[in-house]
């Protein structure tokens, strides 16, 4: 699946939910599957004129929001069935501990440290998410917690991974640059 396949997936399937403005369906994108999936105002609105212009979507006229049509939901389905496309990494995080002995330890551990709270904040956010999609009971409840839970669990791996890499270079001999 290109990269193009997959905004369509976002977007069909944020219109799957309601009908929504270009602005809108940016913004479902990133308050609600923004803790796993991101889109630009430079993605979706191609991407929506695309997808009108075969059919996939409509608006009954230009200030109206955007419908999911039977051709759409059928688009929608097809993307969902498809393989999900491996992407390939970019962590800084990652980046500057590889090449930690031109940084030194301290900065390092710095890094670390941030990257530790960053995972507390991101566990505690998706503690509250669970709560109120919880709180939401509808049909599409269970699947989102599914994608939460994942969130879940890679915070809980990041914070260990925190604590080990932290622990890792307390054993390191002295600082290095």
């Amino acid at each position: 699946m290109v990269r193009r396949s997959q905004t369509e997936l976002a977007v069909l399937g944020a219109l799957s939910v309601q009908p929504m403005t270009g602005y809108a369906v940016r913004e479902a994108i990133r308050d609600v599957l923004g803790h796993f999936w991101s889109e630009s105002f430079g993605q979706i609105y191609p991407t929506l004129a695309a997808l009108e212009e075969q059919g996939h979507v409509r608006r009954p006229d230009r200030a109206a929001p955007y419908e999911l049509t039977a051709s759409g939901q059928r688009r929608l389905r097809d993307l969902l069935a498809e393989p999900a496309q491996k992407t390939p990494p970019r962590n800084g995080l990652m980046l500057r501990l590889f090449f930690g002995r031109q940084l030194g330890q301290a900065a390092c551990r710095a890094l670390l440290h941030q990257a530790r709270d960053d995972a507390e904040r991101q566990l505690a956010e998706y503690t509250g998410l669970r709560a109120a999609v919880a709180a939401e009971a509808t049909p599409d409840t269970p699947y989102a917690l599914l994608t939460i839970s994942a969130g879940e669990h890679t915070a809980r791996a990041a914070l260990a991974w925190a604590e080990d890499s932290l622990a890792a270079l307390d054993a390191l001999p002295g600082d290095q640059p």
